[in-house]
């Protein structure tokens, strides 16, 4: 066996942990989906503890507005898509760990297929659509998956999906939260994030998967752990399986197009500004103007001749939910969203 006497020294000398525990750890494969706020501080704590296996995915690239709160990226590497520089540096943080690099977006055809060469699955992500989906996934293949959320000075961590010992599972993510009405709620970059509480929740995560991985009996199964770093407040809930959540498939995940792509090929679709009326009239790329709020009411004006449909808002939120909503009504349509909506477009 590996000398571990070194490196892992203060955690093998833990009261109940020992070499044991450390060989689970190396012996563990771990996914996390997500290399933004929580991922990289998640990510770090996971490599240096000795995780054996560490999947990263994320099709994002390195901006700007990253480097507040996603540690492990620097000026230098704005531009570069997030999971190569993340392998590179956790790479050298623990040579003996293996990195693997996912470059590509998890979605309702892939994430199956993803999840089932791990034993625990984390997801930092950002958006409830990708939310639901990795606890969707993770519900119908018996999966673990740790849970993270924050939101200016609130963060939240649970681990979800534990298969018990009388053979049934903690609670899920649909059992606390089973319809987000996703478009009312900002986003880090709309309704603001304190960098601290990312690195808090991110090596809550860590925490709560090496807990996992080395058999604790105290896991946040069944709880969900909440903190305001503002005023320092901690609290656990106590959650309750719902008998009334029934999951059976997976939700389908609605493609997203980049604006390059898009102006490629600006003939062949039908543009939707999900937008205000002043946000449309203050700046918009085209499209006809119908916001979300009225959606619903108008989908009559969409047309009937033209097949595939774009529709955008300013950071993609919006318009994601507007996807959805449009395809229930129009199945046979190709329906995209705008990624990242038109934040980067620059005005003329």
């Amino acid at each position: 066996m590996e000398d571990y006497s070194e490196r892992y020294q203060c955690q093998i000398a833990l009261p109940g942990f020992g070499i044991s525990s450390q060989k689970l750890l190396k012996d563990a494969r771990v996914l996390i989906i997500g290399m933004g706020g929580l991922g990289c501080p998640c990510a770090q704590y996971l490599a240096s503890s000795g995780i054996g296996t560490i999947g990263i995915a994320d099709d994002d690239i390195i901006s700007v507005s990253n480097l507040h709160r996603q540690i492990l990226y620097t000026p230098e590497d704005i531009g570069l898509p997030k999971v190569e520089v993340a392998a590179k540096k956790l790479q050298q943080q623990n040579p003996s760990v293996n990195i693997i690099p996912l470059n590509f977006r998890v979605t309702s055809e892939n994430v199956i297929n993803l999840i089932s060469g791990y034993d625990l699955i984390i997801e930092g992500t950002d958006n409830f659509e990708t939310k639901y989906l990795l606890n969707d996934a993770c519900v119908l293949t018996g999966k673990p998956l740790v849970y993270g959320a924050i939101y200016q000075y609130e963060g939240q961590v649970s681990i979800w999906n534990i298969h018990r010992e009388d053979g049934t599972y903690s609670p899920n993510y649909r059992d606390v939260f089973p319809d987000v009405n996703a478009s009312q709620i900002p986003n880090c970059r709309e309704g603001g994030v304190i960098p601290t509480l990312a690195g808090v929740v991110g090596c809550m995560q860590a925490n709560e998967a090496i807990k996992y991985l080395t058999g604790s009996e105290d896991l946040l199964a069944g709880k969900l752990w909440i903190m305001n770093v503002n005023n320092g407040r901690t609290q656990i809930i106590k959650l309750k399986k719902s008998s009334t959540v029934q999951i059976t498939n997976l939700i389908q995940t609605i493609p997203l197009i980049t604006f390059e792509e898009l102006t490629r090929h600006w003939e062949d679709f039908e543009i939707i500004d999900v937008r205000s009326t002043s946000e449309h009239q203050n700046f918009n790329i085209g499209g006809k103007n119908i916001p979300l709020e009225g959606l619903q009411d108008q989908l009559s004006f969409i047309s009937s001749t033209l097949q595939s449909i774009v529709v955008y808002c300013q950071s993609g939120k919006r318009s994601m939910d507007a996807a959805k909503k449009i395809k229930d009504v129009f199945p046979e349509k190709e329906i995209f969203s705008l990624k990242d909506g038109i934040n980067n477009v620059k005005r003329k």
